[in-house]
Order: structure tokens, then C-alpha cells, then sequence
């Protein structure tokens, strides 16, 4: 409630108390008869009552559970929403959710043609660090962001201001579906999270089932965002590759994005070379070129020729798009489909790209997401 409207309603009450309590207050006129405290006292409970039904309902409140397996009560109805990362943004337009999104993460100005008019909402900082007083000033409901990112003293400082914040990763998917129910019936779209989430398991089970068949695993090589950075046993690549039928060649690694060297690719003898390409912004591409660039840097670096994924030009780069986070399916189906040309033939992972994109954001499909294929052997 307003500070206006609150201090309005607390003089109402008090002057109801007023009435309730000292009936005979104002001075007997003597030309009138003076009124009966039992009337007096039923006037001054209409208007209590009336002072009640106009009064909003106190707020109720939901539990759910965050990213990291904790309970978290959230205050409902969430009307204002803060997102402060492009996975739960993309969830929030995915549940139809986007008319309560009051301010978004500064790194969407990157990819403008994807995310439309949310790029004109206030902006409250970096995903990792994150503007406070830009986000109080918004007064959310409700603040959406990463189970590691930003620090654990970002929900201490929230809390100090009222505002509730909820870590759900949508990057993960295993923990995708689920997450999506979660918030979906946080905000009271418990079909949109359904719809989505019946279209996503069928799919993902489509592969699941043909990789289960298949009598050989390939040795891939999956390169992150930085050169010579590959992906460990934790990361959302790592698990991409398993769905696919891939086998990490990094899989025995403790860190998720080890650093490795030149050699050690090469002592590996990777058959298949994936090249995740950050911030391509492939929705607005016109051509593959960006994409065919960064491949080539690949299958040229020293003494690399000699390895077989080289050789037979099995050497791709993606979008980090569709590399991880809510899309990460079509990525999937994308690393099938290199893993086992034959066996996915008849899949086009670009088809449920675009059943994606109109259905569950509302966007038209159209960009290049992925490096042209020079493959030169089918197993």
C-alpha cells in the first residue's frame, strides 16, 4: 500500500474507533435530540467495514525449491519481476510471463533482434554483478537469477530491502523441465510450463532412445567459449555431449572448464571437434562465414592435421545460442546429428528450432547457428 493511501485508511480507522467507541462526542444540539449510541455505533461499523473491503488482501505466500536445494517462500501474487540473466528471461517469455518483467541484465543490448522490445526495460547491471539500487528502485516482487551467480551476499542484501530472490539455472537439462514447473506455477502459468515441457521431454526422448541403439561412441573434443578451454564432468556441455552419444574426452577433469593444452588434444585423438562461439548473435545472421572462420582457425592450429577429427573435416562450431541454457535441446540435436549422420538423418534440428521459437517465445525463426559441415566420412 502507498504511504498516502496508508496513512488515509489509518485516520478512517481511528476516526471509526472514534465513533465506535465515544458515540457522544460531539456537543448535544439542542434543537436536535441527541442520537442513540447503539445507531451511532452500527454507522460507525459500516464504515469499518467498508474501509475493509476497499483494503487490499493481505499478500499469501509460496514455497518452492531454488537451484541449490533450499526452500524459498516467495510472497505471491509476483507481479514485478527482475531477470537478471538471458535463461530465466527467456523462460519468463516461454510461460508468457514478459508483461511482468520490470527490468532486465545490461547484456542484453547484445543480442537486440532476439529479445525485441525487452531491450528498452530498465537495465540493473551485469548477470554476475548486478546494480542493488537500480533493482530497489523497481521495487520487484521477485528477483530471478543463478544459483551461483551473483555471491550468496546478494540474497542478504535483497533481504535487507524486502525483495525475495529466487535461483533457478535453466541451463542444465536435467534440472530444465523441472525448473520450469516450478517457476510456472509460482506465477500461476502452470499450463504455459506444461506445454512447454511436454514439447521439450518428447523431443529429448527421441534421442535418448536412437543413442541407446548405437554401437559406437565417438571421442569428441568440446572447446568453450575460450580457445584451449574445454568442458569438465559438472558443465552443461559435458552433459549435451553424453545425450548426444558423445564421449568427453575431458570427462575424467575435476574443474568444469579445465584449461588444457595443444598437446594434450592431440595425445587424445579426439574423432569429432565441437567449438561453442559466445555472443554470435545468430538469430539476426545472415550467412555461416563467422562461424566457418572460427572453424578453420581450429583445423589449422600446429600439428593438428593429424588428428582424425581434422582429417575427415568433422570439426564444428555452434552458437552459444543453442549451447546450453533453454535451447539447449536443438544443440543437442545439432550434436547428434554430427555425432551420427546416418542414425539422424531424418532429423532437422533447424525445423524444432523454429517450432521453438513461434511457439514458446513468439518470434519468428530465421539466423544461422551453426558452421557449414565439411564432413568427409559417415559412420
Amino acid at each position: 500500500m502507498h504511504g498516502v493511501c496508508r496513512s488515509h485508511c489509518m485516520r478512517l480507522l481511528t476516526m471509526t474507533k472514534v465513533f465506535i467507541l465515544c458515540p457522544q462526542v460531539v456537543p448535544p444540539n439542542p434543537a436536535c435530540p441527541a442520537p442513540r449510541p447503539r445507531g451511532m455505533a452500527g454507522l460507525g461499523a459500516l464504515i469499518l467495514l467498508l474501509i475493509i473491503a476497499v483494503l487490499p488482501l493481505p499478500a499469501q505466500a509460496m514455497k518452492t525449491t531454488d537451484a541449490l536445494g533450499r526452500q524459498v517462500t516467495i510472497p505471491t501474487p509476483v507481479r514485478r519481476i527482475v531477470a537478471l540473466n538471458s535463461d530465466s528471461l527467456e523462460i519468463l517469455r516461454t510461460l508468457k510471463a514478459q508483461d511482468r518483467i520490470v527490468g532486465v541484465y545490461a547484456e542484453i543490448l547484445r543480442e537486440p533482434t532476439f529479445w525485441g522490445t525487452l531491450t528498452n526495460l530498465p537495465k540493473t547491471g551485469g548477470w554476475r554483478t548486478p546494480n542493488l539500487e537500480a533493482i530497489a528502485d523497481l521495487a520487484p516482487d521477485l528477483v530471478l537469477t543463478y544459483s551461483r551467480n551473483p555471491g550468496e551476499q546478494f540474497d542478504r542484501k535483497m533481504a535487507a530491502l524486502g525483495i525475495p530472490v529466487l535461483r533457478l539455472d535453466f541451463y542444465k537439462l536435467a534440472t530444465l523441465e523441472d525448473e520450469v514447473k516450478r517457476l510456472g506455477e509460482l506465477l500461476g502459468k502452470i499450463d504455459e510450463a506444461r506445454s512447454f515441457c511436454d514439447w521439450h521431454a518428447g523431443h529429448l526422448a527421441l534421442i535418448r532412445d536412437r543413442v541407446a541403439e548405437a554401437p559406437h561412441h565417438p571421442a569428441v573434443y568440446i572447446e568453450s567459449y575460450s580457445d584451449l578451454s574445454t568442458v569438465g564432468p559438472t558443465s552443461g556441455a559435458h552433459e549435451m555431449c553424453l545425450l548426444a552419444g558423445g564421449r568427453n574426452i575431458a570427462a575424467d577433469t575435476v574443474l568444469p572448464y579445465p584449461k588444457i593444452t595443444p598437446e594434450w588434444v592431440l595425445a587424445q585423438n579426439p574423432e569429432i571437434i565441437v567449438k561453442a562461439a559466445a555472443w554470435s548473435n545468430g538469430y539476426q545472421a545472415n550467412g555461416a562465414s563467422s562461424f566457418n572462420a572460427r572453424r578453420d582457425a581450429i583445423m589449422k592450429r600446429p600439428v593438428w592435421s593429424t588428428i582424425p577429427a581434422v582429417q575427415n573435416g568433422r570439426v564444428h562450431v555452434m552458437d552459444s545460442a543453442i549451447w546450453t541454457g533453454p535451447r539447449a535441446l536443438i544443440g543437442v540435436a545439432w550434436l547428434a546429428r554430427w555425432f551420427y549422420p546416418q542414425r539422424f538423418a531424418d532429423v532437422d534440428p533447424n525445423h524444432w528450432h523454429g517450432e521453438y521459437l513461434q511457439r514458446f517465445q513468439g518470434i519468428a525463426y530465421q539466423g544461422i547457428y551453426t558452421s557449414d559441415s565439411l564432413l568427409k566420412e559417415t559412420r
